[in-house]
């Protein structure tokens, strides 16, 4: 009897870390967009959208996970996660970024839309380059 208690709850305790909500890492120049398929190389543009049952999602542009987002229900969705252009590879919280649109930084699908885990960042960069600052709200919007 011992031992099946054991067993059950060393059982359960794997499936409880197994299962684990977490950003995942993109492995640049190996994974490839869930939306356009096309291979993730741009440390400064790429994005991610995890479940709430820990499956990512991963994307080579900010844009293709905004257009991909309409293929899920927001109740599933644990994270939505963006590179900082100012700390290129870093996954931050793209619903408390800023966001930028401006011809002068394209991004891999053309839609000229960079993110910033710092809104400073993204005014800085707007005082250098021009364009348009968003939150995520009115990225929604937009997309």
């Amino acid at each position: 009897m011992k031992l099946n208690t054991l067993l059950l709850l060393f059982v359960m305790s794997g499936l409880v870390t197994s299962c684990s909500v977490e950003p995942v890492p993109i492995n640049y120049g190996k994974d490839a967009c869930h939306f356009c398929k096309m291979n993730i190389v741009d440390r400064q543009h790429a994005a991610e959208i995890v479940t709430k049952k820990g499956k990512a999602f991963k994307y080579d542009a900010i844009e293709c996970m905004m257009q991909d987002r309409k293929n899920r229900e927001e109740s599933d969705i644990a994270f939505y996660l963006l590179t900082d252009y100012a700390n290129p590879g870093s996954l931050v919280d793209a619903t408390k970024a800023t966001f930028l649109i401006t011809e002068q930084i394209p991004s891999p699908m053309g839609a000229n839309l960079t993110g910033f885990e710092k809104r400073e960042d993204a005014a800085q960069t707007q005082r250098e380059k021009g364009g348009e600052l968003l939150n995520w709200d009115e990225l929604k919007k937009r997309f």
